[in-house]
């Protein structure tokens, strides 16, 4: 008996020894995470006690510190977005709208007569001012006065590209560096402003005229014409368009100058082409009478207007849907494309050359009787005409001896040259304004070109300044700041051959306008 009682309390030790391995707290899971956390404090305590040490090693001494964080803010300056940096430009316009009224505001008063926030009130009003006659004026609603600040020039015309045959037509890209002009004998040419270094764009073979929408010649012709009458380049400064005797509008890249799509449609040669200010609308003029609407980007036909009797010789538009026409049937056309109208202007001369806007209500139009007509859309005649604008001694010579007019047409049989002037060589066959403001220009055959006023309220326009230049002025374009003057100049009209002078290099001009 006492045996087995040994052997039960032996068991039962035994038992009692592994139930507490059994549930020790090192195996237990609740004491393990309590450890752990132990643990985790005491190496986070350590590590905090030497990061005081081994800051300098990781982030280095202040100095590296300073030298790194202006590292930052220089590539922070480099990746400047587009959106950031007009931002700047324009806060930091206003800041020198701001300072320059201050300034302008402690000359003029002496004395505290208002106080601070009513001064900053007054000068921020003076800011948006100033901002808003800014838009009004690129917008077109309003004019700018700079003809008052034109100088007397002391230089003259400089060639800056040389053409083989007439130049037929110039113009300008949007940002006033690059120009194209093209000629009589296919040459199309871009060149910088500048520099005067130049670029030609190389006509398409048949082939791939037929391939981008040509059609095939008409009548007796064998191949398609490269005489060039009119040029266009859009507002983006993507697309060149140019037309001519082929009746084709053809369409050009800019960027690599090659052909991309010829648009067929007219039945005779398109004589005139504009592209709508800020858009990718085209409008071409041609003999066929008709004006007709292209879509650039689409490459594709949108309408035809119709109503002149004769040849559509130019075309003009501004940033609205709108576009001025004029033609040999004595009229200029007054075209609003969205409600499909027109307004007709019936002009006292024999024919109607050339026409551009002054602004959306107002233009001009020259005539071959050497008079510059000064219209309004409310009125179906003239407000203001100059007769002989670009009168020919020569010619009014040869007249007077003979007692009739050069070109053949016969008014009575005599000649009055004080109210009328007939010669090729004073046909007004090139006008420009530049945009929105009070400049214009105008151009003959007869030695000069002639700078006008523009008065307010369509009260009329007065001479200027004129500028001596050879040859038929055949195509003028202001820069849109008013800097400067360009013409394409020929021995040639640009329509014809009635008119020759043989001693002038056929080119394009420049003429510098010094402001004051």
């Amino acid at each position: 008996m006492k045996a087995k009682n040994l052997k039960k309390k032996k068991a039962s030790a035994q038992n009692t020894q592994k139930g507490k391995k059994r549930f020790s707290s090192e195996k237990d899971p609740f004491f393990h995470e309590d450890n752990d956390l132990k643990r985790r404090k005491r190496v986070r305590d350590d590590e905090n006690i030497e990061s005081s040490d081994d800051s300098e090693d990781i982030y280095g001494s202040d100095d590296e510190g300073v030298d790194r964080n202006e590292g930052m803010e220089e590539n922070e300056e480099e990746e400047e977005t587009a959106a950031e940096k007009r931002k700047r430009l324009a806060e930091a316009f206003l800041h020198s709208l701001r300072e320059s009224k201050r300034k302008e505001e402690e000359v003029r008063e002496s004395g505290d007569e208002y106080d601070r926030e009513e001064r900053e009130a007054m000068r921020d009003s003076l800011v948006a001012d100033m901002l808003q006659q800014e838009q009004m004026e690129e917008s077109g609603r309003v004019r700018r006065t700079i003809s008052s600040r034109i100088q007397k020039p002391t230089e003259g015309f400089r060639l800056l590209v040389k053409h083989r045959q007439s130049v037929t037509a110039v113009t300008l890209s949007e940002d006033d560096l690059k120009g194209f002009s093209s000629s009589k004998d296919g040459t199309i040419v871009s060149w910088d402003v500048d520099s005067g270094k130049t670029e030609k764009y190389a006509w398409p073979t048949d082939e791939v005229l037929k391939s981008h929408g040509a059609k095939e010649p008409q009548g007796r012709a064998t191949k398609h014409s490269k005489h060039v009458l009119a040029l266009a380049v859009s507002s983006d400064g993507r697309y060149l368009a140019s037309g001519g005797l082929d009746r084709h509008v053809h369409l050009w890249d800019v960027r690599t100058r090659q052909h991309i799509k010829a648009f067929p449609g007219h039945k005779g040669p398109v004589s005139c082409l504009t592209f709508r200010q800020g858009s990718s609308e085209l409008f071409s003029g041609s003999f066929d009478r008709s004006i007709k609407i292209w879509n650039v980007e689409d490459r594709a036909y949108v309408n035809t207007l119709f109503g002149h009797q004769s040849e559509v010789l130019t075309a003009d538009s501004l940033r609205k849907e709108r576009v001025l026409t004029v033609g040999r049937d004595r009229t200029m056309h007054l075209w609003k494309v969205p409600e499909e109208s027109q307004l007709i202007f019936r002009a006292p001369a024999t024919c109607l050359e050339c026409c551009c806007f002054i602004n959306n209500d107002e233009f001009l139009s020259g005539s071959d009787d050497g008079s510059i007509q000064h219209w309004n859309a409310i009125r179906k005649k003239p407000v203001h005409i100059v007769k002989n604008a670009h009168a020919s001694l020569q010619s009014v010579e040869i007249e007077q001896r003979n007692g009739a007019l050069s070109n053949g047409h016969m008014e009575n049989g005599t000649l009055n040259p004080e109210s009328h002037s007939s010669s090729a060589l004073s046909w007004v066959s090139a006008l420009t304004v530049c945009r929105n403001s009070d400049l214009a220009a105008s151009g003959a055959g007869n030695g000069s070109v002639r700078l006008w006023t523009i008065e307010s309220e369509s009260k009329g326009i007065r001479p200027l300044f004129e500028l001596p230049v050879a040859g038929f002025i055949n195509s003028l374009i202001f820069s849109k700041s008013g800097k400067f003057l360009v013409a394409g100049v020929g021995q040639e009209p640009r329509l014809g051959r009635w008119g020759l002078i043989a001693d002038v290099r056929n080119g394009v001009l420049v003429h510098p306008l010094k402001h004051s």
